[in-house]
């Protein structure tokens, strides 16, 4: 899985104001993704309760908060903070009442607030915890940003990945991480490459040692994250072995369960791989877009056939 996120990293990141300053937020860890909003819960209706998640209030859960009784509102808080849930998050600059306050520190459970609406809220909630939380591998790569496509390159160690990486550097496209590639799954379709901190922006030449991006071609040059769009692999030529050479079908490779177009490149003196890489991720974005140059020719010769008979 990703990182653990605490409540403090939670508060900092969405500037939210802490009601309970008293409690210790950095002990306290989100471990789901999701959002609940505890309309249900309020009204006494706790089975299939989702207890482990951040649980936001906005206008409509604290409308009828006013409509309850004092007993029977100090038991819906009593009821609903005893599951310890990692922390109550007011939303439209509403601020906790006094009973609210006094349960949350009971129970030790933050009670936070923000001026922003609850749509928003809850949407860049979801957004930032899908990040923080999203399972994540380490594989041994180079991601850099060519043309807008996020192309990660691979393949055995000393094979001409980092000179390829610095090469499209030099042409004006963006380095994401060499070396060592941390792969988030943030969706069912979309995988984030990032560098590890103490890698970042740096690139190791053989011969030569490591050298500083973003010190040399200036913060252009560098980009902190990228989704991945395309995987290039290198391997050494091999003399006999039949490497596609029309592109009709897409191969994949797989990570974390998400598939990614690969494409295994062959390796001899003489190639200009930057251009080859750069060439790849042009012509990846033509076949988003609806055109195949590989269908292209194969409709043509079939045309060409078709017009002799």
């Amino acid at each position: 899985m990703g990182e653990n996120v605490s409540i403090k990293e939670l508060i900092n990141e969405l500037k939210l104001k802490d009601f309970t300053p008293g409690i210790d937020t950095e002990s306290i860890i989100i471990k789901h993704p999701e959002i609940n909003r505890p309309a249900l819960q309020l009204a006494g209706f706790f089975d299939h309760f989702d207890s482990e998640r951040v649980q936001v209030l906005g206008n409509v859960e604290n409308a009828y908060i006013q409509t309850i009784d004092e007993s029977t509102k100090k038991k819906t808080y009593d009821k609903l903070l005893s599951y310890k849930v990692p922390c109550v998050l007011y939303a439209r600059g509403i601020e906790p009442d006094e009973d609210m306050l006094s349960y949350c520190l009971h129970y030790g459970v933050p009670c936070l607030g923000t001026e922003q609406s609850t749509t928003y809220l809850t949407a860049e909630l979801i957004r930032w915890l899908n990040v923080k939380l999203a399972p994540v591998i380490s594989i041994h790569g180079v991601l850099v940003d060519v043309y807008g496509e996020g192309v990660l390159i691979t393949g055995d160690s000393g094979i001409g990945k980092s000179e390829a990486a610095l090469e499209l550097v030099k042409r004006g496209h963006r380095l994401v991480s060499d070396d060592v590639v941390e792969i988030r799954k943030v969706s069912q379709q979309t995988l984030v490459g990032t560098a590890p901190d103490i890698t970042k922006h740096f690139i190791e030449l053989r011969g030569i040692g490591i050298i500083d991006v973003k010190a040399l071609f200036g913060v252009l040059s560098v980009k902190d994250t990228q989704s991945i769009d395309l995987v290039i692999q290198l391997e050494d030529w091999v003399q006999n072995k039949d490497y596609d050479r029309l592109g009709l079908e897409d191969n994949y490779i797989e990570y974390l369960g998400n598939k990614v177009v690969c494409h295994v490149l062959p390796v001899r003196p003489g190639r200009n791989l930057a251009i080859i890489v750069e060439t790849a991720a042009v012509n990846h974005r033509q076949k988003m877009m609806g055109y195949n140059a590989a269908q292209e020719l194969y409709n043509r010769v079939q045309a060409n056939i078709a017009g002799k008979d």
